[in-house]
């Protein structure tokens, strides 16, 4: 029986053998950048599609890196900065890997991404917990690549094959390709799946409670936090934080009352006149703005503002509350 060998040895073959993966998950980072920039500018402020408000919408309920997002959507000159840095090291490490160039320095580079999507937006997705399951994918296909490092079809080993010098450094093995210089390799497979097994559980539970318990999905229909009600003389300040809903649509803002202790509405706002509520009126925080539509008032998932109602006039006696609605048919209140 003739046996065919392939270059490397075994590492060469688990990297012949990760090609389909290799390629795919190449593509799926250097896409970010097509998209992006090639078939479509969305680096661009203050346009529509702009990737910063999408960024925005992880904030409400990500894990462990929320002051970091928060400082970006906060000081937009950083966020387009860190915009375009991760568009470019998306770029490179989808295209490297694709050509198996420095294989196992862009592997580390995909688990770093993926980990950030999946605290960032693991608890996002209206059907399918579509972001999680990128994200926990994304972490095990990286750390996979770095043990296998790229196979026959790839500039990692047309460069062993030309028997380069740089190639038989030590850290030619740990950034590219070949056999993996690890002292204990058994014991670095098995406690980084362990470990990557363990942040899948985890991450899935937290987000979705997916392994035990009430399954929910965050991003089926839209929340509404109320907070920071203040009056003075016939001004009613308010804050409003939108923290769940679907990010590629909006909670539309139907109707705003103020209601007595007996459910009588002293003051209400339509659709039709929030479609015209005054942009002074609005103070956001973030990138992602609140602000009239056509029918109603548009609420982006992650946004946040101060809206400002003018005259409303209530005694000081008796408990009032505050109303929200929203065109679903959902409904919050406060007491003010």
């Amino acid at each position: 029986m003739k046996i065919n060998h392939f270059p490397n040895g075994s590492a060469g073959t688990a990297g012949l053998f990760m090609l389909a993966m290799r390629l795919v998950i190449g593509w799926t980072y250097f896409s970010a950048f097509w998209r992006r920039l090639v078939l479509d500018n969305k680096l661009i402020p203050d346009e529509a599609g702009y990737i910063g408000e999408k960024f925005n919408h992880f904030l409400p309920n990500a894990l462990g890196i929320k002051p970091i997002i928060e400082y970006l959507v906060t000081h937009p000159d950083a966020l387009q900065t860190a915009m375009v840095t991760f568009t470019i090291v998306e770029a490179v490490v989808g295209l490297f890997l694709i050509f198996g160039l420095f294989t196992r320095l862009m592997a580390a580079g995909v688990f770093g991404l993926a980990m950030g999507i999946l605290l960032g937006s693991g608890w996002i997705g209206t059907t399918c917990l579509d972001e999680w399951q990128i994200g926990v994918l994304g972490v095990s296909g990286g750390f996979t690549l770095f043990l296998t490092g790229s196979g026959l079809y790839s500039l990692d080993n047309f460069m062993l094959g030309k028997n380069l010098n740089f190639t038989h450094k030590k850290w030619f093995s740990w950034v590219a390709s070949g056999e993996l210089p690890a002292p204990h390799p058994k014991t670095l497979v098995l406690t980084g799946s362990v470990a990557i097994l363990g942040l899948t559980l985890f991450t899935n539970q937290y987000f979705h409670g997916g392994v035990w318990g009430t399954l929910h999905n965050k991003s089926v229909k839209p929340k509404l936090e109320i907070s920071n009600i203040t009056r003075h003389n016939s001004t009613l300040k308010f804050e409003v934080y939108r923290t769940q809903g679907a990010d590629v649509y909006g909670s539309f803002l139907i109707g705003i009352a103020i209601l007595d202790a007996n459910g009588k509405v002293i003051k209400a706002l339509d659709g039709a006149q929030l479609s015209k509520f005054p942009p002074s009126s609005i103070k956001n925080h973030y990138v992602a703005r609140i602000k009239p539509g056509k029918h109603s008032l548009i609420i982006p998932l992650g946004a946040k503002a101060d809206l400002t109602l003018d005259g409303i006039v209530l005694k000081d006696a008796g408990t009032y509350q505050l109303k929200l609605t929203d065109i679903s048919g959902l409904e919050w209140t406060v007491d003010i």
